[in-house]
């Protein structure tokens, strides 16, 4: 996922794309736990873009 493409959504849709990254990031440290996560970089992916989210609606709030 892309800055350029989060900065064209509203607010209500960035907050609820960050509930299915952030629930997304759960299932995904729950599925590594007991060691049945395929892609363990996927969650490295996930958190960036939970990050870049969080950017965005930071900007947008200001």
């Amino acid at each position: 996922m892309k800055a350029t493409e989060l900065k064209e959504l509203t607010v209500e849709e960035l907050n609820g794309k960050l509930k299915d990254l952030k629930e997304e990031l759960f299932n995904l440290r729950f599925q590594h736990a007991i060691n049945q996560l395929e892609n363990p970089h996927r969650i490295t992916e996930v958190k960036k873009d939970i990050a870049r989210v969080m950017t965005v609606l930071h900007a947008k709030n200001a």
